[in-house]
C-alpha cells in the first residue's frame, strides 16, 4: 500500500532528510587516506545524539541475514555495493572509493540518503562511475511529477548507466519511505515489467538509489550476511535522495 503525506508530514520529512544531509557532508569530508571506516561511524553516532535522533538502521532486522545490523552507517569500499559494516581495520587508501549510506528518525519520520566519495587520485575510470551514478539519480529525480509512472524513473537510470557502459545491480532497489524506512512501492533501477507500475501521484515519497558496478550487474552477499558486493570485483558506486510528488514538482527532502 503507498501512502502519501500531508504537507506537515512532508515538513517533518524534511527535518529528517536534512539532518541526514548534514552528516553525510560531514562524513564525506572526513573520508580520506588512512581513515578507517569505523571513524565514520563514531563521527555519525555522535551527530545522531547530538540532533536528538534515532538511527534508522541500527536494530533494524533483516530476514535473509537473521539478525538485526548493528550499526548506524552502511560504509561499503570499492566492490561493495551496499550494506558495507563499519570496521576499525578497514583503512581506506588512495584509489579507494567509499559509499555511506544513512538514515535517521525525527518526530517518528524518516529520512535516508547515501553518496559515494573517492579517496586520493581515482582512475579515469572510476571518476566516470562516479559521475554517470550521480547523473543517473539527477535525471530520475526530474521524473518524479505527479503523472508519470515508477517505470519513468526505473527506465531513466538504466538508460544513462547502460549508455555509459555500466550495469545496473538488480537485487537491491529504491522504496517508499514515511512513518517506515521502507515502504510501497520498491524502486527498481531498471524496468523489470513483472513489477507494478503505479501511476506518481501528489504526496509520495521515494527514496530512489542507483547502485551501479563498472563491470557486470551480479552481486553476492559475503559470509557475514549483509555485505553484498559486486561478483566480479568491480567497482561499484551507491547514491541516493528522498524525493516528495508535489504539485510543484520534485522536492528533493534530503538536500537544501
Amino acid at each position: 500500500m503507498i501512502i502519501r503525506k500531508t504537507r506537515a508530514e512532508l515538513e517533518k520529512m524534511r527535518r529528517s532528510g536534512l539532518l541526514v544531509y548534514e552528516i553525510l557532508q560531514a562524513l564525506g569530508r572526513m573520508v580520506e587516506e588512512g581513515i578507517s571506516t569505523w571513524d565514520l561511524e563514531i563521527a555519525a553516532v555522535k551527530m545522531m545524539a547530538d540532533a536528538g535522533a534515532k538511527p534508522a538502521f541500527k536494530g533494524y532486522y533483516v530476514p535473509a541475514a537473521g539478525e538485526k545490523f548493528k550499526y548506524v552507517l552502511c560504509t561499503s569500499v570499492n566492490e561493495e555495493i551496499v550494506h558495507g559494516m563499519p570496521n576499525p581495520k578497514r583503512i581506506v587508501k588512495s584509489g579507494d572509493i567509499v559509499s555511506i549510506d544513512t538514515g535517521v528518525s525525527l518526530d517518528g519520520y524518516f529520512g535516508d540518503s547515501a553518496l559515494t566519495v573517492g579517496v586520493g587520485e581515482l582512475s579515469a575510470q572510476t571518476k566516470k562511475l562516479l559521475k554517470v551514478t550521480e547523473e543517473s539519480l539527477e535525471l530520475a529525480i526530474d521524473k518524479v511529477r505527479d503523472g508519470n509512472r515508477l517505470f519513468d524513473i526505473s527506465e531513466t537510470v538504466e538508460k544513462h548507466v547502460v549508455g555509459n557502459g555500466f550495469s545496473i545491480v538488480r537485487e537491491y532497489v529504491g522504496h517508499g519511505i514515511g512513518t517506515q524506512l521502507h515502504e510501497d512501492p520498491q524502486i527498481p533501477n531498471y524496468v523489470d515489467r513483472r513489477n507494478e507500475n503505479p501511476r506518481l501521484r501528489e504526496g509520495m515519497v521515494l527514496a530512489i538509489e542507483p547502485m551501479v558496478n563498472a563491470g557486470k550487474p551480479e552481486a553476492k552477499v559475503l559470509k557475514d550476511k549483509w555485505t553484498a558486493v559486486a561478483k566480479d570485483g568491480s567497482y561499484s558506486a551507491h547514491f541516493e535522495h528522498c524525493v516528495a510528488v508535489t504539485a510543484d514538482g520534485p522536492w528533493v527532502l534530503t538536500r537544501p
